[in-house]
């Protein structure tokens, strides 16, 4: 029965494991830091796995997760080093947009330092709203209302069209 449920929770990891480097991400700009939070988002989930309730999407679940470890992560770490990686000076390390136009590539840069520039929970935020989940998958991820989050999206989303 526990390698059953072992190889399920491997198999649902390896499916989804897009939502473990989205994260890592989002929240983190070095090599070393994106490998430690990686591990321990992986670590975190396998410890929660008994308590996963399989009447709910697995996404939903390892997303609140994954979130929460890496908000905690930044946090620690922040406070930890007492000196921040603006992620400015390792912009140069990302890839380029999808429409390789210099104008495209332009804007990338642009809405990745917006990101950057973002505390944690607004990051989590904006991660959800471009990986197109649900409004309400977002408030149950987040712990917060459905209108709250259509409320700070669109708060962003104007920030973003000012700034940008």
């Amino acid at each position: 029965m526990a390698n059953r449920r072992q190889g399920e929770f491997e198999d649902l990891l390896q499916a989804h494991r897009a939502i473990v480097f989205k994260t890592v991400h989002t929240y983190c700009w070095r090599p070393e830091d994106r490998e430690d939070l990686a591990q321990e988002i992986t670590a975190q989930l396998w410890k929660a796995w008994p308590k996963y309730d399989s009447s709910r999407p697995f996404t939903t679940w390892m997303y609140r997760i994954a979130l929460n470890v890496a908000i905690s992560f930044v946090r620690r770490e922040v406070q930890h080093r007492r000196v921040f990686t603006p992620f400015e000076e390792e912009l140069h390390e990302t890839v380029p947009s999808p429409a390789g136009t210099p104008d495209a590539d332009d804007r990338m840069l642009r809405l990745q330092r917006f990101i950057a520039r973002e505390p944690p929970f607004e990051r989590a935020l904006l991660l959800l709203y471009l990986d197109d989940r649900p409004q309400k998958e977002i408030a149950e991820i987040l712990g917060i209302t459905p209108t709250n989050v259509s409320t700070r999206i669109n708060r962003l989303k104007q920030r973003i069209r000012n700034e940008i």
